[in-house]
């Protein structure tokens, strides 16, 4: 069954050619603010702009061809006539999320998968993400939605991965920055496997060109030397674990198994503070995914992970080959579930170590990747924010204003100010109190495009229908 994407593909062309004219301001009420012409007005409703964590109750906000045009206070604002308007009575509009570690479907997949996973992500209210592994048709995909011609979150996107494969020697890895700065990526993407001096020509060459680098920390780098070059983000909180290891303890770095996890019990935690001080003195950002870890490594049952209600939005093959990946994964003669508890245990203290000490973290769950479904992983992600001693608004920040300022976008996306994209998202309750409540949604605004939950559901009903449904189920 095919999706009705790109209809709203089509809506949201047409919605942001819309100009209307406000009222002749002579026939506004003296305690009447002058009101800039708007397509749409979320009304009465409370605002979180994510710039404190004061709530302004009772604002209207008015929305004109994408950007946020007026805020204030209900009473005041004066709603131009023939404005669309969004009902927020009750409600509470935050701006939209970011999810900082994401993977988007190659054009070899088909427009269709992309439209879809694009889909996926706006439905939780991502309206930004950072692609993680990138290729050349994601800068064609980053140009088609910044102009409207696609309809899916803000884009950045890293090039094709580097690693101990891809730049085998310091010749290609030159080559390799080069020509990714040259193509227009934002970023480059390390994954394991690279040599300390390969390293170390990436970081030199990407400072002369002017292209910053994030991801995986190789286990010939190490954590302390990945800080001290600066990454721009480090993810996953790749090689902290290990960087907790005593010198003493003589290990083989390439033994440390899935993110240090062999190294769990080697662990002095009397580290973290040092490490946690050196990552902010670098201004280097975290993006943790701990969600993926808790799940993956975890000791969760793989076929309750594989029958959550989100999975249905993922293909059965997908699906099926997550569940036998955990299962392979848990099966491991190394595997026990008390060094799994405790490996995540030490992690969620690194990571309020590093908020503690004021490192930038960064949201992200690495979507799609095992039990992560591109959007509705995020909420894990904000659930495991929380379990790692966040309270509900600095996690907030990690998913809102804290991309904004990673990006130095300030006040484009990332708040709910005027001057600023319209990625908002409205709800039906609080999040300041509980983050479940980031999933009671009334709906998604992307860049002026309204997004109702109805049309939302809809439209994941039909992505459900077409994998339970596909060959092979």
């Amino acid at each position: 069954m095919k999706l009705a994407l790109k209809s709203l593909t089509f809506v949201y062309l047409i919605g942001i050619s819309i100009s209307l004219l406000c009222c002749n301001g002579s026939n506004q009420q003296n305690n009447t603010e002058e009101s800039s012409e708007a397509d749409h007005a979320i009304t009465n409703t409370n605002v979180i702009s994510m710039k404190g964590e004061e709530i302004q109750n009772n604002q209207t906000v008015l929305i004109k061809e994408g950007k946020i045009v007026k805020i204030g206070d209900a009473d005041k604002v004066k709603v131009p006539e023939g404005t669309t308007e969004i009902d927020g009575n009750g409600k509470y509009l935050m701006p939209g999320l970011a999810e900082m570690h994401a993977h988007i479907p190659g054009n070899q997949n088909g427009e269709e998968i992309v439209e879809e996973t694009l889909f996926l992500y706006l439905s939780n209210g991502i309206t930004t993400i950072r692609g993680m592994l990138g290729q050349p048709y994601h800068l064609e995909l980053k140009e088609k939605v910044n102009k409207g011609e696609m309809l899916g979150p803000r884009i950045y996107t890293s090039g094709p991965s580097l690693n101990g494969n891809t730049v085998p020697d310091t010749a290609i890895a030159r080559k390799m920055v080069t020509e990714q700065k040259e193509a227009g990526y934002d970023f480059l993407k390390l994954h394991p496997g690279i040599k300390l001096d390969v390293f170390n020509e990436i970081v030199e060459t990407a400072n002369e060109v002017g292209i910053t680098f994030a991801g995986h920390v190789s286990t010939d780098v190490g954590i302390r030397r990945a800080i001290e070059a600066k990454y721009a983000s480090i993810d996953h909180v790749d090689g902290y674990l290990e960087g907790l290891v005593p010198e003493s303890a003589g290990v083989d770095p390439g033994a440390n198994g899935f993110f240090g996890i062999n190294f769990t019990n080697l662990a002095d935690e009397s580290m973290i503070p040092e490490l946690a001080k050196a990552t902010k003195e670098a201004n280097v950002w975290v993006v943790s995914t701990q969600c993926l870890m808790e799940r993956w490594a975890g000791p969760g049952d793989p076929e309750a992970l594989g029958a959550e209600e989100e999975m249905q939005y993922m293909s059965p093959q997908v699906i099926s080959s997550w569940v036998n990946r955990k299962k392979n994964f848990i099966a491991d003669e190394n595997y026990s579930v008390e060094t799994a508890n405790k490996f995540n245990e030490i992690r969620r203290r690194i990571i309020k170590a590093l908020h503690d000490e004021g490192v930038g973290l960064i949201l992200g769950s690495d979507a799609p990747q095992i039990f992560n479904v591109p959007g509705f992983s995020i909420h894990h992600e904000l659930k495991s924010m929380i379990d790692s001693g966040l309270t509900p608004y600095e996690t907030l920040k990690t998913g809102t204003a804290n991309p904004a300022i990673y990006f130095d976008a300030e006040g484009s996306f990332g708040t709910v100010e005027e001057g600023a994209s319209a990625d908002l998202i409205l709800l039906n309750s609080n999040p300041l109190e509980s983050i479940e409540n980031v999933k009671n949604k009334a709906g998604v605004m992307v860049r002026g495009k309204w997004l109702s939950e109805k049309e939302i559901q809809e439209n994941l009903k039909q992505i459900a229908y077409k994998h339970a449904n596909s060959e092979g189920k």
